[in-house]
């Protein structure tokens, strides 16, 4: 096949967006790309070996831990650790940010922050799921380890971020504040190969991915602009279509790529929101902003968000921009009492 760019050579001939990263970033990114490889090895013989269902514990936000939650949480801290340019991670699956005591490691830049297998529920019935990544330039003093304030910047601060999904392909997409580009995984050439270079999202869209079973726990701005997505307006292409996977990777990938929104707003049960704000929003909330689509809060940027804790969860509200727009709109017109 002519004109193969693989992951490596693509970061490479980018580092100049980053000279002063050294090529350290661009090594970072290939420890991710190491470890997704090794992930999407043991995801794709789930069926057939010992590694699906519970593990047996639950993690800080008190949800069942997965076999394979374990699995690529240890596999991806491993390969971070290895490369010497991560100086500590920060996991959904830690209770607390992990520091890395080498005397390499202590000398590192960056610190990272990831859902190693989000939506790893829908292992067992062959659903997709993906790994989501985060990586800020640390704050604390280089040859120290690590502090919690490293891992507790606002979004805008992230010097790059991602996410890989295993599914009919495995594809890793990530972004350094230049575009967004897709890399699908060749199997017969153990590579990962551009294949979809600077996406970008429509600004509209006829897709709305959320969880409708929580309906009657949404805030009524969100049951509003439901509502809207289901009537009947040929020439604004209304009713919208409703997907909902259930793994944000498998959504938000899907709506990149078509266009659409996805909402997980507050409910009864998750007044602040279930997502979690370090792992899953600030990453995807940069890729879409980079592929010129909007993330919010409902209220405010995502990205604009302060951190205060590492388990920190918010509403999110994602996609192309005028849809993110209109629930805006929806959520201010009605403000439950």
């Amino acid at each position: 096949m002519a004109n193969i760019r693989t992951l490596g050579e693509f970061i490479v001939e980018k580092q100049h967006d980053f000279p002063h990263a050294s090529g350290e970033l661009s090594s970072l990114l290939g420890s991710i790309k190491l470890a997704a490889k090794i992930v999407n090895r043991e995801i794709n013989k789930a069926g057939l070996v010992d590694i699906t269902g519970a593990a047996g514990d639950q993690n800080i936000q008190g949800e069942d831990q997965q076999k394979l939650d374990v699995y690529a949480n240890e596999k991806f801290k491993a390969a971070l650790e290895a490369r010497d340019q991560v100086c500590g991670i920060a996991s959904e699956e830690e209770d607390n940010a992990v520091g890395f005591n080498k005397p390499l490691n202590l000398n590192a830049k960056y610190v990272v922050l990831m859902d190693p297998l989000d939506g790893s529920s829908n292992i067992d019935v062959n659903v997709s799921v993906g790994t989501i990544f985060s990586i800020y330039r640390r704050i604390s003093p280089v040859g120290s380890p690590p502090t919690e304030e490293d891992f507790l910047q606002p979004g805008s601060q992230q010097v790059a971020a991602g996410y890989v999904i295993y599914g009919s392909s495995t594809m890793l997409v990530y972004t350094t504040g230049n575009g967004v580009h897709g890399f699908t995984y060749d199997p017969s050439l153990g590579s990962f190969c551009l294949s979809h270079e600077n996406m970008t999202i429509p600004q509209d869209g006829v897709i709305y991915s959320i969880n409708e079973g929580n309906y009657i726990r949404f805030p009524m701005g969100v049951k509003k602009y439901i509502k809207f997505c289901q009537e009947a307006v040929p020439e604004e292409k209304r009713p919208y279509t409703s997907r909902y996977i259930g793994s944000l990777v498998a959504d938000f990938h899907r709506n990149l790529l078509k266009g659409g929104i996805y909402l997980y707003p507050s409910t009864a049960s998750y007044p602040n929101g279930k997502l979690r704000l370090l792992y899953e929003c600030n990453p995807m909330a940069f890729l879409i902003e980079q592929a010129g689509g909007k993330a919010t809060d409902g209220f405010q940027r995502i990205l604009d968000i302060s951190p205060t804790e590492l388990h920190q969860r918010v509403p999110f509200f994602v996609g192309s921009t005028n849809m993110v727009e209109k629930v805006e709109g929806f959520l201010r017109e009605y403000p439950d009492e």
